[in-house]
């Protein structure tokens, strides 16, 4: 099969006297990939990305949280540190996400059942896991 190159094959290549000879970078990027559809990677990330489910707490958790709660509302002209732990939904997705928030509440609002923290951070009741604090350790609270 070789015979029926033989003619070309020892040739020189050919170098354009009107074209400038590319770059390996110019010449790289006719070969790098490119995205025909706007927004196709930026789905498959959103597709691919996990969020968790909520968590339903038991009536005895509930209890407790809510102990926690009263009591650290009667403590809170102490500026006690706390650590929540709570549940955001996703805003595109089913499911959310845990966060925990380390700081001291400030606001205790019983009325819109929101819990507001130092840093400015509103949390709904629903949505609190968990509370853990130093404070809870005191005799008084149990």
């Amino acid at each position: 099969m070789t015979d029926n190159y033989d003619d070309i094959i020892n040739l020189p290549h050919h170098v354009s006297k009107t074209h400038p000879q590319m770059t390996m970078y110019q010449r790289a990027a006719q070969f790098a990939p490119f995205a025909a559809l706007v927004g196709h990677d930026a789905m498959i990330a959103e597709t691919a990305r996990l969020t968790d489910d909520e968590v339903e707490m038991e009536d005895e958790a509930v209890g407790e949280l809510n102990r926690k709660m009263s009591y650290l509302n009667v403590r809170l002209q102490d500026h006690p540190v706390v650590a929540i732990t709570y549940f955001i939904h996703d805003k595109s997705k089913a499911g959310g996400e845990y966060k925990s928030n380390v700081g001291t509440v400030r606001k205790i609002d019983e009325y819109e059942s929101t819990l507001t923290m130092s840093d400015g951070s509103v949390i709904p009741f629903s949505s609190i896991l968990d509370i853990d604090s130093e404070v809870f350790n005191d005799m008084e609270f149990f």
